[in-house]
């Protein structure tokens, strides 16, 4: 049965809130001001992280609706919070008074244009100044943006701005489950890769209210975000470097093969089926990997994977992986044939090894196939009966 509650309400206002004492009351009083003044009706939820203070006391003195969240992290504050709202249009921000509540109307307008999602952009607007660190400035946010829309082919221009907006229907269809900080970018990139509408809003970033420490670990914190983007997009860290060291171990170990040279020779062919049987484990586990996300729902299923899915992998990869390994025991028959009629000693020492290579890079490579499409093919029973 439908909830009654869900959606009685434009508009929810959600803070996610640890030990912020010193300015919550200031940042609810100001989210009620924005929707009595501009007639939202509307609501304020202060998704409390286990605050050890009077940080809940205090908001709820200030008319907030109190939330508390036992699971630890920024992204879990704000899933509780946003889960519990009851409004059509979601607004999120820190109860740190780093941002404006009473100027939040340029992401309800742009919700109420039909936009899925709307990011304040802290770069096209204003960062007052100790309102951000020099590092997060200058190099933190602005890599890591530039990495999700290189990877994500995301136009978002700041993807760790704490403000923003996100209707309950998106929210709901996201599935969204980062508990730290990642959680704004696990965001920005479910939307993108489910081709949800984005927009961006100029917005102005004013120094922590607080006079403690931040929450924020910038090192920490940054390396989750960045290996949130690299978990999200297996082909930029295994697939496209698999495919190129492998396109380059086989270029050289079929020329060494083939044609006999000062150098490279046997030497450097060892090293170049190395790089062709490391480059297609990368391959294969950025195929499982996108696989494995799929079914865990971290990913849609795309086309291009749905077009995989409907092809006969299993088979496909024994008759290839097939073929390479009879084509590696038929070179290593070779020589056992010419080690036998006394014609192996004749050949020299680089022909021989150069057919022993050859053949143990098929014989291994073969196995490798044989065995990855298996395990695919398990994934893949898993995908299509239905858990996607």
């Amino acid at each position: 049965m439908k909830n009654p509650n869900i959606n009685i309400l434009e508009l929810s206002i959600v803070m996610p809130c640890l030990n912020e004492e010193e300015t919550v009351a200031i940042c609810v009083e100001k989210a009620l001001q924005f929707l009595a003044e501009n007639d939202v009706k509307g609501e304020v939820i202060v998704a409390d992280n286990g605050s050890s203070d009077n940080s809940v006391e205090i908001a709820k003195r200030a008319g907030a609706r109190i939330i508390i969240v036992n699971k630890k992290g920024y992204g879990s504050a704000l899933i509780a919070g946003i889960e519990a709202a009851r409004a059509k249009f979601i607004i999120m921000a820190d109860s740190d008074n780093s941002y404006d509540f009473l100027k939040i109307m340029p992401l309800l307008e742009k919700m109420r244009q039909g936009y899925d999602l709307v990011i304040g952009n802290r770069f096209s607007g204003e960062i007052e100044p100790k309102a951000m660190p020099f590092l997060h400035k200058y190099i933190g946010n602005p890599m890591l943006s530039w990495v999700g829309r290189l990877f994500f082919q995301s136009k978002v221009g700041d993807f760790h701005c704490g403000l923003r907006g996100i209707t309950k229907l998106a929210f709901n269809e996201l599935n969204l489950v980062a508990s730290g900080m990642e959680f704004a970018s696990e965001m920005i990139v479910k939307a993108t890769l489910t081709k949800k509408k984005i927009a961006e809003v100029p917005i102005v970033l004013h120094p922590d209210g607080r006079q403690g420490k931040p929450h924020l670990n910038s090192f920490r914190d940054g390396w989750r975000h960045l290996r949130f983007l690299l978990i999200y997009s297996p082909r930029w860290v295994f697939f496209y470097p698999g495919v190129v060291l492998m396109a380059i171990g086989l270029v050289l170990s079929l020329m060494i093969f083939f044609f006999k040279k000062d150098s490279p020779d046997i030497h450097t062919m060892v090293y170049a089926v190395a790089a062709v049987l490391i480059g297609f484990q990368a391959v294969v586990f950025a195929i499982f990997s996108k696989t494995f996300a799929v079914h865990e729902n971290l990913i849609p299923l795309n086309p291009i994977i749905q077009r995989i899915l409907n092809k006969n992998i299993l088979e496909i990869g024994i008759i290839s992986g097939s073929l390479m390994l009879i084509t590696g025991l038929l070179l290593g028959l070779f020589l056992v044939i010419s080690w036998f009629n006394k014609t192996f000693w004749d050949m020299e020492i680089t022909s021989t090894m150069r057919i022993a290579i050859a053949s143990f890079a098929l014989i291994v490579l073969g196995f490798q196939i044989i065995f990855s499409s298996f395990f695919y093919n398990i994934l893949l029973l898993e995908v299509k009966n239905g858990k996607i």
